[in-house]
Parts: structure tokens; sequence; C-alpha cells
């Protein structure tokens, strides 16, 4: 009877493993991340946001990445944060942004004093057609040394989600894991 008792315990312990191991490889498959290394940062600098550029076809797709981005960036505690003003970025439903506004934006961040500015560019954001609508999001990230013109750090990443997530939350967790060595970095 212990024999028998040892057996059923010993393969109760194995079905949690191997459901835990089946969970944990479901979930890291549907994310790809490729980030760097966080360089040392001024403690005390300007930050600012810059335009992300829109790869998609999706309209606004970058001005729905810059709002994730800042949120981020000022939940992890950067309140010393400037986002560009609005004007420099006329992307509609119809029009993306060009590169001169991201000029514009550089231009006006280094009038202002700002040292770091976080840019970045959406290659996906959409629902992925099917039965089940999956959520997908990819974006790539730089921070720039806008005194010196210099890419400091990127990450660029791609995540999927369930059929029932929002596209918004995708591209939080996605954000949030390009971000975390950044953020934590410069505090």
């Amino acid at each position: 009877m212990a024999l028998l008792k040892n057996m059923i315990a010993s393969l109760s312990t194995v079905i949690r493993l191997a459901a835990t191991l089946t969970v944990l490889v479901l979930a890291s498959a549907c994310s790809t991340l490729d980030v760097g290394s966080a360089p040392t940062l001024e403690p005390k600098a300007k930050w600012g946001l810059l335009p992300f550029a829109n790869h998609t076809e999706t309209p606004q797709a970058g001005l729905r990445a810059e709002a994730i981005a800042e949120g981020l960036l000022r939940a992890n505690g950067f309140a010393n944060l400037k986002r560009y003003p609005s004007s420099l970025n006329t992307e509609t439903l119809f029009e993306p942004m060009d590169r001169k506004q991201l000029e514009a934006a550089r231009s006006w961040a280094q009038a202002e004093g700002i040292r770091y500015a976080l840019t970045g560019s959406v290659d996906e954001w959409r629902y992925k057609v099917g039965v089940d609508g999956e959520p997908a999001a990819g974006v790539t990230l730089q921070l720039i040394d806008v005194q010196r013109d210099e890419v400091l750090w990127s990450a660029t990443g791609g995540r999927t989600g369930w059929s029932r997530e929002a596209l918004s939350a995708v591209a939080q967790k996605l954000m949030r894991g390009m971000l975390e060595p950044l953020t934590a970095g410069a505090r």
C-alpha cells in the first residue's frame, strides 16, 4: 500500500512539472525580444519622448505606442520626461509620419536641452486574421543622446497574445520587457 501511495505521489509530481513546463514553453513561444545592455546615464539628465514611426497599415499605431512608452517611463519614476509638441507629428489616419518630422522633433529636443530621448518604430500592430483574432505587436525602441546625436541603446521585440486579450495589453507587456533594463539602469 505504501508503494502505491509513493507511486501516485511521484506521478502527481511529474504531471505538475510537465504542466508547468508546458505553460512556460507556450508563454515563451509567443514573444521575441532582443534588448541591448543599458548604458551608463546621467542620473539628473532631462529626458524626452520623440515620435515613433508607424511602419504598419494600422493608422496612428506610432501614436499609440508612444502613449504606452510614456506611461511606462513615468510609472518607473521618469518625472522629468518631456513629450515633443503635437505640432511636430502630423500623422493622420491616411498620412503616416515622415522622417522630416522626426528630425524636427530631434531639433526641438536639442533646443530644449534634453539629453536623452526615446524614439522608435512600430512594425506590427494588429489583430491576426482568423477565428481567434490574436493580437500582435512589434516594436523597435532607441535611446538617443540628443546632444551628441548618438544611439546609446536599442531594443526590438514582437509579441502575440491570446484571442481575448487587448492589443494594447500585449503591446504594454512587450514594451515593459523591452524597457526594463533601461529603466532599471537609469534610476
